[in-house]
């Protein structure tokens, strides 16, 4: 940029001599009383949306670390099966290693010592265009890494690092590894403690999610297991895949009255009723896919305005691989009756406190597990904790 005479250039090189200025008398100027303008005060509205905490979900407590960091390092799993201090958990497919403590079943840690050794992956190779092309050489390049038993990288709590082994899903393959422990499903496991339960969600998601990803979506060819179990590699695409949690809505739906809507679902068990739920569908808020999904199901009609659906809290539920976002939605009036759509529900009633309650206690209608949201949700309606498992 050129430089300007008095912004900081050079003048274009010519010294300008100085011309004095005469001075100017100063003139007085009369004092002009100036009135005060009233500033409005900033508007505050007449009534501010309530602030309501997120409810305090089991599966939400996690205390350990993931050290999301440290899955990349060379040698980390070898370097975790040498180290006795290591926990390891088992998982075949939804069910965890447990022991018996008091009567109650308890998560099985061990040590790695006679567990079979991971395979720690070689470094990456270049990608291979033509690997896809012939079904044989796509099996031999099946690393036997990718194969179960996987171990994976859980993370660490006070200096102890934690691992779940993925076995094999077949019973037959389970019976040529030394392993003989209880199995019990994170359904079953509501009373562990906080660090455990974290544990135990991030274990099962994740072999859920390796058990069914074992094969590049694109183009079939087996995909690499990486980064500790975190990882899974397409070596003909040079493509990362990575683990994938479905986000679904689950809402406690209300009328004016405020009832309960509870419904049945097709596979469950008699007697078992719950809040409605479904699956986030693409392009859509949450906020949309509670209307839709409540529409859909009973044929109600949940209100429009920004209160009527309030997000009360979240928590994993790895069956195979959701996020449960939980909601209370209001439906207007009293006289709306749901119509169950007959195919994913076959009943759904409303139910005041005092009727769920007694219905509850004689065993007409039986409870979603305390594990839950469903049941969260359920009970912030009713107010207190409803008997039952």
């Amino acid at each position: 940029m050129t430089a300007l005479p008095g912004h900081g250039g050079s003048g274009y090189g010519r010294t300008v001599p100085a011309v004095p200025v005469p001075a100017v008398p100063a003139v007085p100027v009369p004092a002009v009383p100036v009135p005060a303008v009233p500033v409005p005060a900033s508007p505050v509205p007449a009534s501010p949306v309530p602030v309501v905490a997120a409810l305090d979900l089991p599966l939400a407590r996690a205390r350990h670390d993931r050290a999301a960091e440290r899955r990349d390092r060379a040698g980390l799993l070898p370097s975790l099966y040498a180290d006795a201090a290591t926990r390891v958990l088992l998982v075949h497919g939804d069910r965890l290693s447990v022991a018996d403590a008091g009567g109650r079943a308890r998560l099985a840690w061990r040590g790695p010592a006679g567990l079979p050794a991971p395979a720690d992956p070689a470094p990456t190779p270049p990608p291979r265009p033509d690997a896809a092309d012939d079904p044989a050489d796509v099996a031999r390049d099946t690393p036997r890494e990718q194969e179960p038993p996987l171990w994976l990288y859980l993370g660490e709590h006070d200096g102890v690092a934690y691992v779940a082994l993925a076995l094999p899903q077949t019973d037959a393959a389970l019976a040529t590894l030394d392993v003989v422990p209880g199995w019990a499903t994170l359904r079953d496991l509501d009373h562990l403690d906080d660090l455990e339960q974290g544990l135990a969600t991030e274990a099962v998601a994740l072999a859920n999610w390796h058990a069914v990803h074992a094969f590049c979506p694109r183009c079939g060819a087996p995909a690499q297991v990486r980064a500790a179990g975190w990882v899974r590699w397409c070596p003909v695409e040079d493509r990362e895949l990575y683990p994938r949690t479905d986000p679904a809505v689950i809402m406690a739906v209300v009328d004016d009255d405020e009832r309960l809507l509870l419904g049945h679902a097709a596979h469950w068990p008699a007697h078992r009723f719950s809040t409605l739920a479904g699956f986030v569908e693409p392009g859509e808020s949450l906020e949309q896919a509670v209307r839709r999904e409540v529409a859909e199901e009973v044929g109600l009609s949940v209100c429009d305005g920004r209160d009527d659906v309030v997000y009360r809290g979240s928590q994993a539920w790895p069956f195979p691989a959701s996020l449960m976002l939980g909601f209370r939605a209001r439906v207007a009036g009293t006289a709306a009756d749901p119509a169950p759509d007959g195919v994913e529900l076959t009943q759904a009633r409303w139910f005041t406190r005092a009727e769920l309650s007694e219905r509850v206690r004689t065993g007409e209608v039986v409870l979603p597990t305390r594990l839950s949201i469903a049941r969260a949700l359920i009970e912030e309606w009713f107010g207190a904790s409803l008997p039952g498992a």
